[in-house]
């Protein structure tokens, strides 16, 4: 089995909110893998004491123990507790209601000899290799299908589409939000490989447009992940004064890639 995996921060100066691992194995057979991409609140109040990393570290150390150690809980439940796992450790003291109470997109997979089973919440996204070289990308949409002018603001989005019906959903204090995920299960020989990204890494498709998912996927599989990060990092570099593709984007992003053959 080959694994790697990689992240770094958008800003060196800046804690990374990033949050990734791969359990080997997991419950005695087979492993599982947990990427979260935390969402960066606009300045000003959010109701919570914590920052984001310290809401992906503990969101992600559950999401990882249980997707390990519980393999008779579907990946859903599992989400759905560590949502709330998460959120009595600070219910307390924070207000977990308000719209930027700290949040994360969610991808996780976990594997047996018999089965792969698959979450994908909000826009980071999983990749998926069969044996014949097909890569299918798994993607939660909704925040592509809101309308533009749903997004104008912060203010706008917090109001109309941020974990609201019709528009779009992440991780933060609600369990219920864990029913909203893709979720599904393949048949082992019908999976080769797997490559988990944060959108800091799906930019190389996404907004430089270097490749479909198949092209980033055999970068991934030929250069590895640190490399692959390296390659997005000059593409930002490149178009820093230009913003030809990044537009009002960040230069740089927090990246994180996780890369499993099976």
């Amino acid at each position: 089995m080959r694994i790697e995996l990689s992240t770094e921060p958008g800003d060196p100066a800046r804690p990374n909110e990033d949050y990734a691992s791969v359990a080997v194995p997991a419950s005695g057979q087979g492993g599982s893998l947990v990427v979260l991409d935390g969402v960066t609140p606009p300045p000003g109040d959010d109701g919570c004491l914590h920052s984001v990393p310290w809401f992906t570290a503990r969101l992600g150390g559950a999401l990882a123990e249980l997707s390990a150690s519980r393999r008779d809980v579907t990946l859903l439940d599992i989400l759905a507790a560590a949502i709330a796992r998460t959120a009595d450790t600070h219910r307390a003291t924070c207000d977990l209601s308000h719209p930027r109470t700290p949040q994360a997109t969610v991808v996780l997979a976990r594997w047996d000899a018999d089965r792969v089973e698959h979450l994908v919440l909000s826009d980071s996204a999983l990749l998926v290799e069969a044996p014949d070289g097909t890569v299918t990308p798994l993607l939660d949409d909704r925040l592509d299908r809101v309308p533009r002018s749903s997004l104008v603001s912060n203010e706008v989005a917090d109001a109309t589409v941020r974990n609201k019906e019709g528009g779009f959903f992440t991780a933060a204090a609600d369990p219920s939000v864990a029913a909203r995920a893709v979720t599904g299960t393949l048949p082992r020989a019908e999976v080769r490989a797997l490559a988990a990204l944060t959108d800091g890494v799906t930019r190389w498709v996404e907004k430089f447009h270097e490749g479909d998912w198949a092209d980033l996927f055999a970068l991934v599989r030929k250069e590895g992940t640190e490399a692959t990060l390296a390659r997005v990092r000059s593409l930002e570099l490149a178009d820093a004064e230009s913003r030809t593709y990044l537009r009002r984007g960040k230069t740089h992003d927090d990246a994180s890639l996780v890369y499993v053959e099976l």
